[in-house]
């Protein structure tokens, strides 16, 4: 049932609602498909290729977020260099592909110039059925660049069309957003602990 699906007029009652369907919505996440991800970011960060991220909306944040968290974050005290781009943070780029080509071309476009068939796609779509994402991984797939979505709802066809895909069980476009933020931290913070500078200890460092 989606939720909330009544007028909620008692904040408390709201809360526990709320929180109660963010649990729900972590304990969908397949953890094999979890592990995979990490792996194949781990991997692509270790050979020095690139990953880039997109979306739109609150998942454009999310994408935007990504750069921050693995290029200052998870580079600090480790051994690694991550180099993450995001296709939502051009704003010029993205008004003149989406004003004289089009808006579905925005991400797709992007990929097409910079990406090399060593690269990752990183997709963050609640709905998963965007254009402009489902646009980027077959643009992805076309070059050989591995890719992976976060969705919600059904899925859409960007579930069913990416390498790998973490689906969160929820109608609601605030609780997937928030599981996908919050796996975005899970994921550059797990790669960090396990790319520590042998000279750091985890005490000496901050996350």
């Amino acid at each position: 049932m989606k939720f909330p699906n009544k007028n909620h007029t008692n904040l408390p009652e709201f809360l526990f609602g709320y929180t109660s369907e963010i649990t729900k919505g972590f304990e969908s996440i397949d953890l094999n498909q979890l592990k995979l991800i990490q792996e194949v970011m781990d991997t692509t960060i270790k050979n020095g290729h690139t990953i880039f991220s997109c979306g739109n909306g609150g998942s454009s944040a999310i994408s935007d977020h990504f750069v921050c968290d693995f290029l200052k974050g998870t580079a600090t005290d480790t051994k690694i260099q991550p180099i993450i781009h995001s296709f939502t943070s051009n704003t010029p780029t993205l008004t003149a592909v989406a004003n004289d080509i089009s808006y579905d071309d925005i991400f797709s476009f992007q990929l097409e110039k910079y990406a090399t068939n060593q690269d990752l796609l990183i997709c963050i779509s609640s709905s998963g059925k965007s254009q402009n994402i489902i646009r980027a991984i077959s643009q992805a797939k076309d070059m050989g660049v591995k890719t992976i979505s976060f969705v919600g709802f059904t899925g859409g066809e960007a579930k069913e069309m990416s390498d790998y895909c973490i689906h969160i069980n929820s109608n609601n476009y605030g609780i997937v957003e928030d599981v996908h933020q919050s796996l975005m931290h899970l994921l550059a913070q797990y790669i960090r602990l396990n790319n520590l500078d042998s000279s750091k200890s985890i005490e000496e460092t901050i996350f």
